[in-house]
This record gives structure tokens, sequence and C-alpha cells, in this order.
């Protein structure tokens, strides 16, 4: 269907239902009219713009005839001609089909892959760099597990991310990072590259995601000593397997057993529901396993070289010498283009 013709059957549509609000409809249908309507209406005023745009270069372009209106004629002509397809993209990305998790909060993790005690060093770094980059934008940044090294380094970070949007904004960065720079423990000044893998996944509610306590399996043990915050001698720490899918998911970062079974359920909720997800849809990871690949040096979406100060994104082909910036938090022109380049991509697919 080309353009002209869906805007036309969107703009009809929002008559439709303005009309049957002024009917007077009440219960289920008036909810579920209102809420249609919501939903169009922002199309629907820029469909305005591009009509009323449309009708003033046919107006200008009658004026061409006329030479005492020609220069102003072409100089309108001049600025609509940009306008009009600048309208029409807007609209088409406005009629792209909406990913529903992109509104909602998101589950972070990270883990240090390839690169021993530098990589924990680093995936340190990113999940302090996700914090920075979550209060920069009005989330709230919640710690669910953190298990630290020896070195201050990090084996596991996993955090819930809350606010608007969040998931929208950080689904891209599930993948592998690596990073090139000196670590503080070499004594030659030689470059070691590491890597660290990173998933984010949407928040899923219970309504999302049914969970049968029957294919769980639940174990209890005390929290362990190494790189844990409390060691205590009561079973509080959890672990949950879910059979049929084989998701495990341990919490031990609180005290309280229950504290710890609640947050272990809300991960494993949120690995379940992203893992729906995927199967699908054609152009996510099969599995979530799949999504932050093995962690090998080879794979790689971005890139830290801390001797040159870029950050390089591999998938978009951009390159920023601001490294001390992107570590604190500084992500929107990566997000952004990665955003843009993901709408231009499905655009091409709708076309």
């Amino acid at each position: 269907m080309n353009l002209a013709l869906k805007l036309d059957r969107i703009a009809a549509r929002a008559e439709e239902l303005r009309a049957l609000l002024g009917e007077g409809i009440s219960g289920d249908a008036y909810v579920k009219a209102s809420r249609e309507l919501s939903d169009i209406e922002p199309v629907v005023a820029r469909i305005g713009d591009l009509r009323a745009a449309e009708q003033a270069r046919d107006e200008a372009e009658t004026m061409l005839s006329d030479p005492e209106m020609r220069g102003l004629a072409e100089a309108e002509l001049f600025e609509l001609k940009e306008r009009i397809p600048a309208l029409e993209h807007e609209i088409r990305l406005t009629l792209l089909p909406k990913d529903e998790a992109d509104a909602r909060s998101a589950i972070l993790e990270i883990r240090p892959a390839a690169g021993g005690d530098e990589a924990g060093l680093f995936a340190a770094a990113l999940f302090q760099m996700y914090q920075k980059y979550a209060e920069g934008r009005g989330w709230k940044f919640e710690i669910m597990e953190f298990g630290d090294t020896e070195l201050g380094g990090m084996k596991e970070g996993i955090a819930e991310i809350t606010g608007r949007n969040v998931f929208a904004r950080l689904k891209y960065e599930s993948g592998v990072h690596r990073v090139q720079r000196v670590p503080a423990t070499e004594s030659q000044g030689r470059i070691h590259t590491s890597t660290v893998t990173v998933a984010v996944l949407p928040e899923a509610e219970e309504v999302d995601v049914d969970v049968n306590e029957g294919d769980l399996r639940i174990d209890v043990y005390r929290a362990s000593g190494a790189g844990g915050q409390h060691v205590n001698k009561t079973e509080s720490a959890v672990r949950i397997t879910h059979i049929p899918t084989g998701i495990v998911v341990a919490m031990q970062e609180e005290r309280s057993q229950h504290k710890n079974r609640a947050k272990a359920m809300k991960i494993l909720r949120s690995r379940i529901y992203e893992q729906q997800r995927s199967s699908l849809a054609a152009t996510r990871a099969a599995d979530r396993k799949n999504q932050v690949g093995t962690g090998d040096r080879s794979e790689r979406i971005r890139t830290y070289n801390f001797p040159q100060g870029r950050v390089s994104d591999h998938r978009i082909n951009l390159t920023l010498y601001k490294i001390d910036r992107v570590m604190m938090g500084d992500l929107d022109e990566f997000v952004d283009k990665l955003t843009a380049e993901d709408q231009a991509a499905r655009l091409a697919a709708d076309e």
C-alpha cells in the first residue's frame, strides 16, 4: 500500500473514532476507542501538516506563471521541497511497528569474559558507566547482585533500571564489549585486550510470563565468602532453576532468603520473557546466550581503546575520541545513531 493511501485510511479512521466517541458510547467500547484514537492522533496531526504543505506547494506552483509572484513562489517551493520529504519520513517512522517492550524498565547483566582480572576490572567500570547514564536520565538504578574480586573488579553485576523507555535506550548495548588498555598490574606497559558481555533484558511483569511453581527447582544455601557482601550462617542465598528452559538464577545479595527469592524471580521472569521474544523476532537472537555471544575476543559490538582515547561501535562504524566522557555515562551519541540505523533498516524492509 502506498503512503498516500495509508495516510488517507488513518485520517478516515480517526474521524470514525471521533464520531463514535461523540455518540456517547460507554464502558469497554469507550475505553478501546479512546485508546486507539490517542495512539493515532500524533500521526493524524503530522498528516495534517503534510497535507497543508502539499497544498502550499500546489498553490506556489500555480503562482510561477505570474511574473510578479514568481520570485516568492520559487522561494516557497525551495523550502517545501525539503519540508515535504522530511514530514513523509517522520510519518513513516511513526508507522513502524513498535516494540512493545520499548517503554519498559530493564534488567542489566554484566559479566567478564576473556581477559582474567583485567576483564573483571573493566566489567566493574562498565557497570558504573551504565549507572551514571541512568542517573543522568533520571532513572532509578538498583543493584540486585554484585560479586566483586580482590582487585576491585567484578565477577557479575545485575541491576534493575527503572524508568520510562529504559529498554528502548539500552537494548542496543547487548553484546560483547572489548577493551584495549595497559592494566595497572602490567609492569612492561603492554596493551592487553579483554572482553565483557552485556545483556539488557526488558523487565517482565507477572502477567507477561506464567511461571508454574512445579517447573521450578529452588535450592537454598549459605552465602559464599569470596566476593560476597553479606556472609552469614543462615541459608539466605537462593538458586532457582526453571526446568523447562534450563535458566538458572542465583541470588545472595540480601540477608533475607525471602528478598533474595523475590529478586531471583524478577530476573528469571525477565530472562524467560526475553527468550520468548527472541524466538518470535527473527531480527533478534534465538536465545539469551546468542545475544551476548561467547565472549571471545573476536566477537564485539564496541571497542574501548584507552591509549588512543577512542570508543568505536563496529555496527555503525562510529568512532568517538572522548573515552573519558563515555565512561562517565555520555552514551547518547551512540544510542541515537544505533536507533536511527535500526529505524532506517526497518523502513527499507517495509518499502
